[in-house]
Parts: C-alpha cells; structure tokens; sequence
C-alpha cells in the first residue's frame, strides 16, 4: 500500500478545457500508466500462501471503444499488464533450493484482459465530469518466477473470469479530443498453474493502476446560433416647418424573438443585444401589458418541453423585471413543442423552435 499511496501522490494534477458534446455518440480511447501488483500469496499443493511473491512497479495499457449514453457509457476494452519480480518467499522446498526468502529472484507476471466496462458520468457535459462503474470479463494470467541459482519454478497461464472497479475524471482538449486521469482495481481470482516439478500452483492476482488516457469522439457539438435581427425601427422624419407638430411617439409590440442552446434556459449574449432593445422599445408602449410565449423543439417528451419552455419564459422574464419592467405587467405561457417555428419531426433539434417570443399591447401572446 505504501507504493500505492506513492503512485497516487504523483499522479495528482489539474484539467481546464473548452465546452465539448458527447452525448449519443461513440468513441474510441487509448490508456496507459504506473501499475502495482499486490503480493500474490500461492497455495503450493495442499500447503496454502506457501509461496508469496513481491512485483516491482508495472505498466498496464488498454484501448477502449464505447458509446456514450448520456449518463451512463458502455465500452469494449483490452488491455496488457506486466510486472517483475522483485523476490519471493517460500514456505516449501523449491527445486534446487530449500524454503527461504530469495530477494534475488526474477520472473514476470503479465495479464491479458478482455472486459466490457459501464460508467457513469457526472458533472457538466460540456466541460470536465467525474466517471465511476465496474467491469468484467476474461484475463489470461501468466506467471514466471525463477531463483538466482536455479532455473524456473513456475512457467504457466491460466484465463480465468475477471473483474474491475474504475474512477476518474475526464475533460475536453478540443471539440473531438478528450483527456482523461482514471484509477483502476483490477482482480483476477482463482488462477490455477502447474509448477515445474508438477505441483499445482493457485492463487489470485490483484492490481492497481493509475491511468493517462485520450480519447476520441466521433459526435460534433450544436452549431451557436446565430443572433436574429430585431424588427426595424421606424424612420423619424423630421416636421417640414416649425408650425407641425413633433410625430407621435409609436410603441413597437414586436414579437421579439430570443433563442436558447439546445436543452438550456440560459440567456446568451445574442439574446441579452436582442432584450436590451425589446426594453428600449418598451419605453414607448406607456407600460402596457408584456407577454413572454416560450417554446422548445422536438428533441424531448412533449411533457418535459413544456416545463423547458417555461423555465426559458421566467429566464427572460427575470431579465426584463431585472431591468426595470414591472413584474406585474408580465405573463408567461409555455407552449412546449406544439407551436414549432420550422416543423420538424419528432426527435430533432431545431434552433429557430428553441425560443421566447416577447409582445407588447393588447393581443399579445395570440
């Protein structure tokens, strides 16, 4: 445990990124870093933990394909571990040596995994989230350990059921690139190998890895949307002679349109330029009623849109009671997905449906 907390203190380190879309998509991903093998005890015979061997520090290595769910991400992955031995200590005679500590002795431990992994992501989606989850599948356990004075003890392989617990954290590089920091537990019980002089050897490897990874996603994020234009002011034309009365003031009613990213009620700067002016404009109409109809596209249930393009109507509306409107002239209506603006099938995103219209005056909102 001792070179565990060691390995943990040197992996510590710190991720900024830019925004990034994973959602739906697939991936594919390569890892790799420090390893420790914990001390494998072998039962020799009938004699149990006859035989404990200690490992120097290791490398594990993997490639993963996987398809990222939303919350929860399935992936594929193989990876190779390998460790040298550092010494062993037997209770039983050896061949060629009797029982004893042999802090010279050689030999490797490899493990070749095959697994399928579920992860759970948390955190924002678009910039650095945290993953847990296990996995299984099969590993073929080889072990060689050898004595300084004599040749090997054990030379054997065994494929066995395996498992494995995952953690870590993730973040984007680029908008298809993601870097990633993970902590493995991998286990594989019930390894069965035959020594040299014919005995059987069992037992279990155990490890524990920290992992830098990068991986590659095949999704692309949204377009930003672009900013829309508000309606065109009227012309004042100045009286001809000074006897004409100035033109009446006019109240602009709009509609005014703002739009939001995808599954977001967060006022953009594009939408903040196009509410500055709705409120300059509102200025005109003598405090008259305000009307906020908020919208959504097809890309949810009917009944989770409509509660979307609510919070996207008080979103706005905080923002016009914020600067200086009256709340009590305002009212909001949530459409949801019934009043599209570009009719689209069901399940697709669409800008121009993502939006809260603003009208002023009598009629508004119809």
């Amino acid at each position: 445990m001792r070179k565990l907390a060691i390995t943990l203190a040197l992996a510590t380190t710190a991720l900024s990124t830019p925004a990034l879309a994973r959602d739906n998509a697939w991936y594919v991903g390569v890892e790799g870093g420090a390893m420790i093998v914990e001390d494998i005890d072998w039962n020799v015979g009938s004699v149990e933990d006859a035989l404990s061997v200690d490992h120097n520090y290791g490398y594990d290595v993997d490639a993963t394909v996987g398809y990222d769910l939303g919350v929860f991400r399935l992936e594929a992955e193989v990876g190779y571990k390998s460790a040298t031995v550092d010494g062993l200590t037997s209770s039983v005679p050896l061949p060629g040596a009797v029982a004893g500590s042999y802090d010279g002795a050689g030999g490797r431990t490899t493990a070749l995994s095959f697994m399928v992994n579920g992860l759970w992501d948390f955190g924002d989606d678009d910039g650095v989230q945290g993953f847990v989850g296990p996995g299984i599948g099969v590993a073929r356990v080889k072990s060689r350990l050898a004595l300084s004075t004599a040749s090997d003890i054990v030379d054997d392989s065994d494929t066995v059921v395996a498992w494995q617990a995952i953690a870590g954290i993730r973040a984007p590089l680029s908008d298809n690139v993601d870097v990633s920091l993970k902590y493995r537990f991998f286990n594989a019980p019930g390894v069965d190998l035959v020594s040299a002089s014919g005995a059987e050897v069992s037992g279990r490897m155990r490890s524990h890895s920290i992992l830098g990874g990068l991986t590659f996603n095949f999704g692309a994020p949204e377009p930003m949307p672009e900013p829309v234009a508000p309606p065109a002011e009227p012309a004042y034309t100045p009286p001809p002679v000074a006897e004409t009365p100035p033109p009446a003031v006019v109240c602009t009613p709009g509609p005014y349109i703002v739009f939001f990213d995808w599954d977001k009620s967060d006022i953009t700067p594009e939408a903040s330029s196009i509410l500055d002016n709705a409120i300059s404009n509102y200025q005109n109409c003598a405090n008259t009623r305000v009307v906020l109809a908020g919208h959504a596209d097809r890309s949810g249930s009917a009944s989770y849109n409509v509660g979307l393009s609510q919070r996207r109507a008080d979103s706005v509306k905080g923002y016009l009671t914020g600067r200086g409107i009256s709340d009590g002239v305002i009212s909001t209506e949530a459409f949801g997905e019934s009043r599209p603006r570009v009719d689209t099938a069901d399940g697709v995103r669409e800008l121009q449906n993502r939006r809260v219209e603003i009208t002023y005056g009598p009629g508004s909102g119809m």
